[in-house]
């Protein structure tokens, strides 16, 4: 894609494919076609390719805006409170999930995860600092136990992810 802004018409049709992809992904998975994504968004297949030219790069650009938008919200969060939303997010957006965990597809989304990591460092280091959180625990470990728990939000009923992020939780605190 070129480097030059898009015009305002592209830009809503990107959003519009964007906003697709999110929901054909998410009821159907990362197998779901980018025909489906296309017919949900009421363009035409070129169009999608005009501005994601693969399956991978439309699948990638909905995981940065993801990845980008939980980062954004670890600003206003601590640590438990994003920790808990990451998980609702993956509940939600089971293909985030498959993505993640490489099921087959491969999306570049390095720099995006690497400030993800950067925003959980972040709150890690401030639960530390007020004695939220015990301070022994590592930054990859946090990232670790959101992953796992991502995975799991997938078979979990809303009642045992919450019962699990508290055990969680409990781990992370300082002991009485």
């Amino acid at each position: 894609m070129s480097s030059k802004p898009l015009r305002a018409d592209a830009r809503r049709n990107r959003a519009r494919i964007l906003a697709a992809a999110e929901e054909v992904f998410a009821a159907r998975g990362a197998a779901a076609s980018t025909e489906e994504v296309a017919a949900v968004a009421g363009v035409a297949i070129g169009t999608v390719f005009r501005h994601f030219p693969t399956k991978q790069d439309l699948l990638g650009a909905i995981l940065k805006d993801l990845l980008a938008s939980l980062g954004e919200a670890a600003a206003h969060d601590d640590l438990f409170a994003f920790f808990r939303r990451v998980v609702t997010a993956a509940a939600e957006k089971k293909f985030v999930v498959e993505l993640l965990a490489g099921h087959g597809v491969d999306v570049e989304v390095g720099g995006v995860v690497a400030s993800f990591g950067d925003a959980v460092a972040r709150l890690l280091a401030s639960a530390k600092e007020s004695g939220d959180v015990r301070a022994d625990v590592q930054a990859d470990e946090v990232l670790a136990l959101l992953a796992a728990a991502g995975q799991g939000a997938l078979r979990w009923s809303p009642d045992l992810r919450d019962r699990t992020l508290e055990v969680i939780f409990a781990g992370l605190r300082h002991g009485d």
